[in-house]
């Protein structure tokens, strides 16, 4: 098995599990995109795995970029003198559509915050357990951006294009409770039981004849790869577009500063 860095890889009969190992706010860069997906294809590749469970150590499940990262403050400036330079965030959103590819049910543990890409890669898995101490966040438009990680095309999907506008347009802080009510989450458990729920669950999906479980993902999730790519491509033109301009640098500001943004529109 291939050696990971920032998760952890186990399997349990024939339920997979990953566990994202950069706690506490597990920020995504990536290397990390790039490693779950890996493991994911390499479950795909083992007849034993039907399922898995995607789950996080820490506070948070994934609390999307950090885009306070002295490196990450490098690649933005130097994104403004040269247009090659974006090619990483590029390759990140590559990384995220391998993650589509897969052909096995993933449950996502979420037992924390899921923010932004965060959320992006929450609302990749097929299903999500969580709890009231969870929340769930497209918080694009506070930090002055464009909302990523093919959530245009996943999140309307799942929980209805006006809910998404509305998650969008606010950038709010969806509870657990609410995520489970408009149907974000499909398990609500208490915190401490997030886990051993999504286990459960995939262990439930798991009792079911593999190759009718291929078929049938297969059928549901026809054209989603495509269709995230594709708004990957439009996603990334836009944070391009934004990530010059005087608000985004502000949202990211204001963001850290715990403070309400003085967006200028320009």
């Amino acid at each position: 098995m291939t050696k990971y860095t920032d998760i952890g890889v186990e399997t349990h009969g024939h339920v997979g599990l990953i566990e994202i190992r950069k706690p506490p706010l597990n920020f995504f860069d990536i290397s990390l995109i790039n490693q779950i997906a890996d493991a994911l294809e390499e479950f795909d590749r083992d007849i034993e795995i039907r399922a898995s469970v995607l789950s996080a150590q820490g506070k948070a499940f994934c609390a999307g970029a950090n885009f306070g990262d002295p490196a990450r403050q490098a690649q933005e400036a130097r994104a403004k003198s040269d247009p090659a330079s974006n090619l990483p965030i590029n390759h990140l959103y590559i990384q995220a559509v391998r993650i589509f590819r897969n052909k096995k049910p993933i449950v996502a543990a979420v037992q924390g915050a899921a923010i932004g890409g965060g959320l992006g890669l929450a609302v990749s898995a097929d299903f999500r357990v969580t709890c009231p101490e969870a929340r769930f966040s497209a918080n694009f438009t506070k930090l002055g951006f464009h909302p990523g990680f093919g959530l245009t095309v996943t999140l309307p999907e799942l929980i209805g294009k006006n809910n998404a506008e509305l998650m969008f347009y606010t950038s709010r802080r969806v509870t657990g409770e609410e995520a489970y009510k408009w149907g974000l989450a499909n398990e609500l458990v208490p915190q401490e039981q997030v886990k051993s729920a999504a286990m459960k669950l995939a262990q439930e999906i798991a009792e079911c004849s593999p190759l009718g479980l291929l078929s049938t993902r297969a059928t549901m999730r026809a054209g989603l790869a495509d269709r995230v790519m594709a708004a990957t491509n439009h996603e990334l033109a836009e944070q391009t577009r934004l990530r010059a301009t005087e608000d985004f640098k502000e949202g990211v500001k204001a963001t850290a500063e715990r403070r309400v943004a003085n967006f200028k529109g320009r």
